[in-house]
């Protein structure tokens, strides 16, 4: 069969050793005031709005693996970056909303949309003068985490995580399953690249060694994007510090100390007291 599509890996922005674990899509479908509203027990005020609203806040869920384009509202398992810049201009037009939160659970997701939805987030906040909270329901990795760097402060769980500032994608070779199983795939491409990281042989070494030194462009790309994002932070992190961490993840209190000091989260506290304390600066405003 011809086919005009690349078979190249695609790169994301995943927390290795996370498995996306597909639920029920009936969860996704939920009612959209419940969004992100799970762990702030928010309630409705005034008229129907596309995000959680308690307090004079708009809470807007960001959770499980994020994903460029989503159909639906997602649920604890996905999130889709259409659907945040949806409700991030929402949150910033609606009168009614004096800050917003970013309550984030996610391991990470896809590279695709993940730094246009970093740069919209960043300039509506600019434009509205809004300040925004990044609230840590217990983890921001990867995706997650650059999401959550466009945010005025992180608060952090004693138990979550932050990090995982780099790229990873896979190449899976079958070849000698499809031996085994008595099977052979004959490629024919229109293009000496066409073919490129396909999984029916070895990855040869000079296509390895191009898909590198994407992922690392783009892991340049997402530390000088938290660079910038954090810049206005009590403790900014450098471009150096970012990198040389290598995309490590800062998990519990010792760590998450050390993530302290680096500049990428401001306070370790559980969510509902990081909520109080922001809503009551919001409020006293």
């Amino acid at each position: 069969m011809n086919s005009l599509v690349s078979t190249s890996p695609r790169p994301a922005l995943l927390h290795e050793g996370y498995a996306l674990q597909l639920r029920s899509a009936a969860e996704s479908l939920r009612a959209p005031e419940r969004h992100g509203m799970a762990r702030f027990a928010a309630t409705r005020e005034g008229a129907e709005k596309p995000f959680g609203y308690s307090d004079g806040i708009a809470i807007i869920g960001v959770h499980g693996c994020l994903i460029d384009k989503l159909g639906w509202w997602g649920g604890s398992w996905a999130t889709g970056y259409n659907v945040l810049q949806w409700q991030i201009a929402e949150a910033h037009e609606d009168a009614d909303v004096k800050a917003i939160v970013l309550d984030i659970d996610s391991y990470g997701g896809m590279v695709a949309g993940c730094f246009d939805l970093c740069d919209f987030m960043v300039a509506a906040k600019q434009a509205s003068g809004k300040p925004v909270a990044a609230i840590l329901t217990e983890c921001a990795y990867s995706a997650g985490y650059a999401i959550a760097s466009t945010a005025d402060t992180i608060a952090v769980p004693r138990t979550g995580g932050v990090g995982s500032i780099g790229v990873v994608t896979t190449h899976w070779d079958i070849s000698g399953a499809l031996e085994k199983w008595g099977e052979k795939v004959t490629i024919i491409a229109a293009g000496k690249h066409k073919p490129d990281g396909n999984p029916y042989g070895p990855l040869p070494v000079e296509v390895r060694e191009r898909i590198l030194s994407e992922l690392e462009d783009l892991r340049q790309l997402f530390a000088a994007t938290v660079v910038r994002n954090r810049a206005g932070a009590p403790r900014a992190p450098s471009l150096d510090q970012v990198l040389e961490s290598e995309a490590r993840t800062f998990d519990g209190p010792a760590q998450l100390a050390e993530a302290l000091k680096l500049g990428l989260a401001d306070a370790i506290m559980a969510p509902a007291d990081a909520f109080s304390a922001f809503a009551e600066h919001v409020n006293a405003a």
